[in-house]
């Protein structure tokens, strides 16, 4: 069977391509937000580390709901907490849309920081209904293809929806954009609303809350491979991710205005979508270990290379790179955690790898906001590429056996 028809094979799967739906909408919704919360707060406050505190505010609640949240897919239907979460988007999107227009008559930023907040809190949800409706929709011998697939539709929805939000903004103003964001989740939900799939009983042994997370948490620390993954990618993201300070990039550095980030946005993810088409259609069966390490080091090399351009299509390209190393980081790590995990456990063991991302990715705003500010722009980006190199070599040192790892299907 050729690669092509490989793909289509799954395409024609209806539950898999109505959790593609869901994943892809919920993914604009909230990135169609996050850029829009990033211009809207910088266009107020005209200082970084205003827009490091974004990623705070959605961490630190992401942090206290998601074990519990990947407690409650492995308990509880996950095609229905999935529909729940899908509403919170809505909700937190029509929120905001009221603070942008002047409904809530309220002022400062801080009604935005509460709705940033409440998406973390939802966020928590959405990758473990996901990760754990996958496994009922695919048969395992269509996990490593269907893994590289949804990383394409994933960094669709990364692409599409930071463009969306700078040309929504810069066309309608930020109402319109959060309305869309709104829109974008009820089509989620509806996607969900109409997923036929069969869902494990419920078990009648349940084991106490505290002890189940627990067990979750020892499944990914016994695991070299999966565990190594995870915090490579979350220390390389942490320490070189770039996202975060892009309005004050395209406002102090590039002059661009809010069109420019997203496009600027929207490029780390094409270069993803190109490796995830790319190992979709020839999944890694040799040294996919040091292909991952290599792919790091050159996330770092990106990262450094665009705190020192001054031109904003150079700035642009290095990002595709950038998005093309993390791609294969992605692609990886998700294959590794759908392969090596139970079913019972998906939820809990998604959590985990849910708070690695978001540990990367919100804490890493905040680590970068926070350098900017004591450092300047630049330097603070060019010290993180060189830090990722050091993550690079370190995993590659303490982690052998994921050095090592050859053929993913061998898992």
């Amino acid at each position: 069977m050729s690669n092509t028809s490989s793909i289509a094979e799954l395409l024609r799967q209806p539950g898999f391509t109505r959790l593609l739906l869901y994943r892809i909408a919920g993914m604009l919704s909230y990135q169609i937000v996050a850029v829009t919360v990033g211009w809207h707060i910088y266009e107020v406050t005209r200082n970084p580390f205003s827009l490091g505190l974004i990623g705070l505010a959605e961490v630190l609640p992401y942090f206290c709901v998601a074990p519990f949240a990947g407690y409650l897919v492995d308990h509880l239907p996950r095609r229905k907490l999935g529909m729940t979460a899908c509403l919170g988007l809505i909700a937190t999107a029509l929120m905001l849309v009221a603070v942008a227009t002047g409904w809530l008559p309220v002022k400062g930023v801080w009604p935005i920081y509460l709705a940033v907040a409440l998406t973390g809190m939802v966020r928590a949800f959405l990758s473990p209904v996901y990760n754990a409706l996958f496994a009922r929709v695919l048969a395992r011998e269509q996990f490593a293809r269907g893994a590289g697939f949804g990383t394409v539709v994933f960094q669709t929805g990364m692409v599409l929806g930071p463009a969306l939000g700078g040309v929504l903004v810069a066309v309608g103003g930020k109402g319109l954009s959060y309305g869309v964001a709104a829109f974008m989740a009820v089509l989620a939900l509806v996607a969900l609303a109409s997923l036929k799939v069969s869902e494990p009983a419920p078990s009648q042994n349940r084991a106490p809350i505290f002890a189940s997370i627990a067990e979750g948490a020892r499944f990914v620390l016994s695991n070299q491979i999966m565990l190594g993954a995870m915090a490579l990618d979350m220390f390389s993201v942490l320490l070189g991710g770039v996202v975060a300070m892009l309005p004050a990039f395209i406002q102090e550095i590039l002059h661009y205005g809010p069109e420019g980030l997203g496009i600027l946005r929207a490029a780390p993810a094409l270069g993803s979508i190109c490796v995830g088409l790319w190992l979709a259609r020839h999944p890694l069966r040799r040294n996919a270990g040091r292909v991952l390490l290599f792919a790091v080091a050159g996330f770092g090399l990106c990262v450094m290379a665009f705190g020192l351009s001054q031109s904003f299509w150079l700035s642009a390209a290095i990002l595709l790179f950038y998005g093309a190393c993390d791609g294969v980081s992605v692609v990886v790590r998700s294959t590794i955690m759908q392969l090596v995990t139970p079913d019972d456990m998906r939820g809990r063991v998604s959590s985990i790898n849910g708070i690695f991302i978001s540990s990367s990715n919100e804490l890493g705003a905040f680590y970068g906001g926070s350098m900017a500010r004591l450092m300047g722009l630049v330097p603070a980006v060019v010290i993180g590429g060189c830090a990722v190199l050091g993550v690079a070599a370190i995993t590659a040192w303490k982690a052998p056996q994921l050095r090592k790892l050859n053929n993913l299907q061998d898992l």
